[in-house]
């Protein structure tokens, strides 16, 4: 295993301030001009666009840029506004080039790919030294989240996961409050979301469609078992699936169920289980089905567990092949059903305000309604809050509630515990994300050794803990 070069050992320490529910980490030292943090981006279109453009206004260097396509070909979107942005940036299509050639002069890598690279990529730049920003859900299977956090603690660099709330203020204080007992003992936790807002449940892989000009199909295909190109596929709905995605559960639940995981102090759960839609709306050995609804069951307090409840998709919705989209099973027009918790749960709350998803948190005294776009929360009774003792703020909280800046700020300072969404958590959690899938996949429920990584009654769950390779693909580290 190669080690960090010596630029990347830079000074540790942080110095932090607290005031009122707010305090953030700030470098020990001021960076002249030549010690600028040198980041590549790997995937600049679509979230890879806005990841490098944040990561620059956070203040790294730009220095490289990676993705399949030939820039001298076009393919427009993201792509070309990455490159002209950062013009002085080196182009790579192949990320293994880019680290290979210039692996010794980057600080730190953002990777945006489709899921199914992600440990890839971000295994391959940690070997190299490289503090990584990887966006969620951090893997694509159970496995691939192990072998990420094991490789974090062994070469210490600084990570990231890319579920972008965790850095706010209002997230990070219901935390403290969760913690500090003012729901109680968690008893249950629910969950939804308003995804997919992508064709699922396809029964056929799609047409082969000629492959443009700009696109390297093979190296965007990477690990992934081979299949021909089509735009049904590239370059959006890849996430409908199995192969490249992880669904709505993976796209979506590394960012609703993130508060209530971190506030719960959840472990790995001991069982999981889902039922999911039947007829033409079930799932398929290609791709997730139109709706889930996923129970995992967690140790709790007292030798009691906590229940918790996900929920996605639409009640209403069959896959049309004519069109290549979710319909509405009964009139061909949009789908209007989504699969949200019981009424007895929600008590009436809208569940599709704030883009239809969001969180309730059941405790012994009372309950919370969590959304992570809004930076308030409902709490019933009211009664909970009177003569509660408010805690002072324990979580450091991210410069500007930017998880970009609070990346930069541990590189700065040298310190992998400073960002909070670190692989040491993230990759447990993505783990019990992808637990969901697993459950989905074999319809009944799964009991879970989280040591092993092994269903006890179901063995063969094996085979979609750890997914074959492509040859020529190995994960290393």
């Amino acid at each position: 295993m190669e080690t960090p070069t010596s630029r990347r050992h830079f000074v540790k320490g942080i110095a932090a301030a607290a005031a009122a529910y707010q305090f953030q980490v700030v470098p020990s030292r001021v960076f002249g001009a030549n010690d600028r943090i040198t980041l590549a981006g790997i995937g600049i279109s679509g979230k890879g666009a806005s990841d490098v453009a944040n990561s620059a206004a956070a203040g790294f260097q730009i220095t490289h840029l990676c993705d399949v396509v030939n820039p001298d070909k076009g393919g427009g979107g993201g792509w070309e506004k990455s490159r002209s942005s950062f013009k002085d940036a080196k182009f790579y299509q192949d990320w293994r080039e880019m680290l290979a050639a210039d692996g010794d002069k980057i600080d730190a890598v953002t990777v945006s790919t489709p899921d199914h690279v992600h440990a890839f990529a971000a295994s391959a730049a940690m070997l190299k030294g490289c503090a990584v920003y990887c966006q969620k859900p951090l893997t694509h299977s159970i496995s691939e989240a192990r072998h990420l956090t094991e490789l974090a603690t062994k070469t210490k660099v600084v990570t990231q996961m890319g579920n972008q709330a965790h850095a706010m203020n209002h997230m990070r204080r219901v935390v403290e409050l969760i913690r500090a007992g003012l729901i109680g003992d968690i008893l249950e936790i629910h969950a939804w979301t308003n995804r997919p807002i992508w064709p699922q449940a396809i029964p056929d892989w799609p047409e082969k469609e000629a492959v443009p000009d700009y696109l390297n199909w093979d190296l965007w295909l990477g690990p992934a078992p081979h299949h021909d190109y089509s735009s049904k596929i590239h370059p959006f709905k890849w996430r409908g699936y199995w192969d490249f995605g992880t669904g709505a559960l993976g796209d979506m639940a590394c960012h609703v169920m993130d508060m209530s995981f971190w506030a719960a102090n959840l472990t790995a759960p001991t069982s999981v289980s889902a039922i999911s839609a039947e007829g033409r709306g079930a799932k398929t050995k290609i791709s997730p089905p139109t709706w889930s609804t996923i129970e995992y069951q967690f140790p709790g307090k007292n030798g009691k567990s906590i229940k918790y409840v996900w929920y996605d998709g639409y009640k209403d919705a069959i896959f049309d092949p004519e069109k290549w989209q979710l319909v509405n099973k009964d009139d061909g027009g949009k789908i209007r059903e989504p699969n949200v918790p019981p009424i007895e749960i929600t008590e009436g709350l809208d569940t599709t305000e704030s883009k239809g998803y969001g969180s309730i948190i059941i405790g012994t005294h009372g309950k919370i309604w969590f959304n992570r776009s809004k930076d308030t929360w409902i709490v019933k009774p009211g009664s909970v809050m009177d003569g509660f003792n408010a805690p002072a703020p324990s979580i450091p909280r991210a410069r500007d509630e930017d998880p970009h800046k609070e990346f930069y700020d541990a590189i700065k300072a040298g310190d992998p515990n400073l960002t909070q969404s670190k692989f040491s958590y993230a990759g447990p959690f993505s783990e019990t994300v992808l637990l969901g899938n697993l459950a989905v996949h074999l319809g009944k429920k799964v009991e879970w050794d989280s040591k092993t990584l092994s269903s006890p009654n179901c063995p063969d769950a094996a085979e979609l803990v750890k997914r074959q390779y492509r040859d020529g693909w190995k994960l290393e580290g």
